[in-house]
């Protein structure tokens, strides 16, 4: 077991606890190994009813993979970061097939990884204090750990929205969007928590039915008075042709959306374009195995590093695209994130048919 993650098994409950409370419990490598090994193990074991999921703190649930961590490995041409990549996608789709409920508590920030370790499981709750973004192509990557799966299933064009700007969504927002299940005030979460310990559910509906006895009503989400505008601005059939609209609107809105995208990396807005549309007629698996091709290739290039360390490193927020503008970005460009990977190499993930099914949704 990682000392990052701690793993408490008893009364019928797993319980996970993401414990990098100063990393805003950034995932490592260790920790995704270890997580996935527990649910092997839950999945096999009759005693075991259910699995909850938390961070540690009140500032994250977790912030999504240890970029810095990444980052370095990358530069030193380490295999962490392909092992990382192959390990934490496993792990999600053992999250979207696990048959027991699972069960997250989605309280302060969650990123990236953060939403990959979330956002598949049968049961979602979040609070008040909720930060969820998929801001990855701030950064030179694109909305992976299944990003490719849920976005393209939300309403409307808000799947779209929330890959081009890394938009920050509320809990409001969660709820209205499909992302969560149910809204619990964080000052609640004790007290649920200990009811899944005293009573663990052996099914999702008994699950939801618990949780039921907490949730509240969220009220009304920040992006309600802009959904039809996200809906009409961002179902254009190209990221050019997206922006041109955010540019004729006229809006205060659309402007500010326009200029947000236009800072992207033009190669993460044009894979992350292509990989929402993909993924919108692929299975769970087959998008994880697309994105695993696009991260392999993203540590291969250079914008990723560049993103890093504008955005981590550096903090100077000025980064350096390669190519800077969209309109340098060639069709082969993009067309090599998504190519087939030689040899064999595609993931293999729960859920296939030649891999380790124990316990699996159907």
């Amino acid at each position: 077991m990682s000392g990052d993650l701690r793993l408490e098994s008893g009364g019928g409950l797993l319980v996970a606890t993401l414990d990098r409370p100063k990393a805003l419990n950034a995932l490592t490598l260790e920790m995704a190994r270890s997580f996935d090994a527990a649910l092997v193990a839950a999945a096999a074991d009759d005693a075991c009813r259910a699995v909850l999921i938390k961070g540690e703190g009140e500032r994250a649930f977790c912030a999504g993979g240890d970029i810095q961590r990444l980052y370095d490995a990358g530069r030193a041409g380490e295999a962490y970061p392909r092992d990382f990549f192959h390990d934490e996608y496993r792990l999600n789709a053992r999250i979207h097939h696990f048959a027991k409920p699972y069960v997250a508590l989605m309280d302060g920030i969650v990123m990236g990884g953060g939403v990959g370790l979330s956002v598949h499981g049968g049961l979602r709750v979040v609070t008040e204090r909720l930060m969820l973004a998929m801001p990855e192509t701030g950064i030179g990557l694109f909305p992976d750990v299944g990003g490719g799966y849920f976005l393209p299933r939300l309403p409307g064009a808000a799947g779209m929205f929330m890959a081009l700007t890394g938009a920050r969504i509320g809990h409001a927002d969660a709820l209205a969007l499909g992302i969560a299940d149910a809204y619990v005030p964080s000052a609640r979460l004790d007290e649920l928590e200990a009811a899944f310990r005293a009573a663990p559910p052996g099914d999702l509906a008994a699950a939801r039915a618990l949780v039921g006895g907490f949730a509240e009503d969220p009220g009304p989400g920040r992006l309600d008075p802009v959904r039809g505008e996200i809906d009409c601005l961002f179902a254009d059939d190209s990221v050019e042709a997206i922006l041109a609209a955010l540019a004729a609107d006229g809006g205060e809105w659309a402007a500010k959306q326009h200029d947000v995208v236009a800072a992207k990396s033009p190669t993460s807005l044009l894979i992350a374009f292509r990989q929402i549309r993909a993924g919108a007629g692929l299975s769970f698996n087959d998008v994880m195995r697309m994105e695993f091709r696009m991260a392999l290739t993203c540590l291969a290039g250079h914008d990723m590093y560049e993103g890093v360390r504008a955005v981590v490193i550096d903090k100077d927020q000025s980064p350096r695209w390669s190519p800077a503008r969209l309109g340098e970005v060639t069709a082969g460009d993009v067309a090599r994130y998504f190519d087939i990977m030689p040899d064999g190499g595609d993931l293999v993930l729960p859920g296939d048919p030649a891999s380790d099914n124990e316990g699996e949704r159907q």
